[in-house]
């Protein structure tokens, strides 16, 4: 995914399904200088991770 698609995801009032390593997740925050993405487990880990948003994949 690209960080324009990922703040499109992020900003709309609709749900999509993006995963990260094959998981459903969802973003917490974008940071467009460093291409990256706060991410929290939707299979119940609470912890948040930051991650390249290129690793993020909308199914």
């Amino acid at each position: 995914m690209n960080v324009t698609r990922a703040q499109q995801i992020f900003y709309s009032e609709q749900n999509y399904q993006v995963l990260f390593n094959g998981s459903p997740i969802w973003i917490e925050g974008l940071n467009a200088d460093n291409q990256t993405a706060k991410i929290r487990s939707l299979n119940g880990d609470e912890n948040l991770k930051e991650v390249p948003v290129t690793e993020l994949v909308e199914s």
